[in-house]
């Protein structure tokens, strides 16, 4: 019997042993299309195109990105509108997208249902339907060509709303109830016991919405000429030139440069989200 259950052990050592090795593995192919735009950054133009093509550069040279910097697209200055932008959608989702879901999923009120089912349409029509009454209202208020105008257009969410009501919907309700009965406000409740259940669920949503608004493209194409109000992507086309002539390593290093901040949220969210799941609960 002794004997049995040593083998029992032994092979679920192996096992997992195994699984390792494949996450391992797995982990290692996700991260070579980084390693590879990295590697390409560092490469004069003449061996962006060599082949067989080589994982690791020649020499480790910096003057693509310096002539990034240097280059007549205000790189820099796009880079801050690409934060600033980011930045405000992202802190103005969390506090609406919060509101809102701890009123559709805790408070009762008249036509709460159908309100939540109306802004669920919402997520069924894509931006390009929308671009054009947006286009056109902005020409009137002067919003076109301002960094401004894409982060009025994305402070909340219905994807947002869902998300965070159906987390806080799968939490006990049981201490709001009590809070309630002992005479503590709405406002206390929220921000003494759902918040905190939120915290999981707010790092994914930081993770989400800085990604898209980092990376979006088709309403800032759509909105902004100005190159001084012009954020990456669209500064990316700028580098790549007319029909893809630019220089492919100097657009390598515009687009290490502007994946740090994703990186960064990335790994500072991540562990909000592991504590969020440990500690979640009261907190004074």
């Amino acid at each position: 019997m002794q004997t049995r259950s040593m083998q029992t052990r032994e092979a679920k050592k192996w096992v997992d042993r195994a699984i390792i090795a494949v996450l391992l593995l797995m982990g290692i192919l996700m991260l070579m299309p980084f390693f590879w735009l990295f590697s390409m950054s560092f490469r004069p133009a003449p061996e962006a195109y060599k082949m067989p093509p080589s994982f690791f550069p020649p020499s480790f040279d910096l003057s693509n990105y310096q002539t990034v910097l240097e280059s007549s697209v205000p790189f820099l200055k796009i880079y801050w509108n690409s934060l600033y932008v980011a930045v405000l959608v992202t802190i103005g989702q969390l506090i609406t997208c919060t509101l809102a879901a701890f009123a559709y999923a805790r408070l009762r009120f008249p036509g709460r249902d159908s309100l939540f089912f109306v802004m669920l349409i919402g997520l069924m029509f894509p931006a390009q339907v929308t671009i054009l009454p947006i286009y056109l209202g902005y020409a009137k208020l002067g919003l076109l060509n301002n960094p401004l105008g894409l982060v009025l257009m994305g402070l909340t969410s219905s994807f947002g709303v869902f998300m965070l009501r159906q987390f806080l919907r799968s939490q006990p309700k049981e201490l709001e109830e009590a809070a309630l009965m002992d005479g503590a406000g709405y406002f206390k409740i929220f921000w003494r016991i759902s918040l905190p259940q939120l915290m999981p669920a707010l790092g994914a949503l930081a993770i989400i919405t800085f990604t898209g608004a980092w990376n979006s493209y088709f309403q800032p194409r759509a909105l902004i000429e100005s190159q001084a109000a012009m954020t990456l992507p669209i500064a990316m086309d700028l580098l790549r030139g007319y029909m893809s002539q630019g220089n492919l390593s100097v657009v390598m290093a515009a687009m290490s440069m502007a994946i740090l901040p994703v990186v960064l949220l990335f790994l500072v969210a991540q562990k909000m989200v592991i504590e969020g799941v440990t500690f979640s609960g009261i907190r004074a």
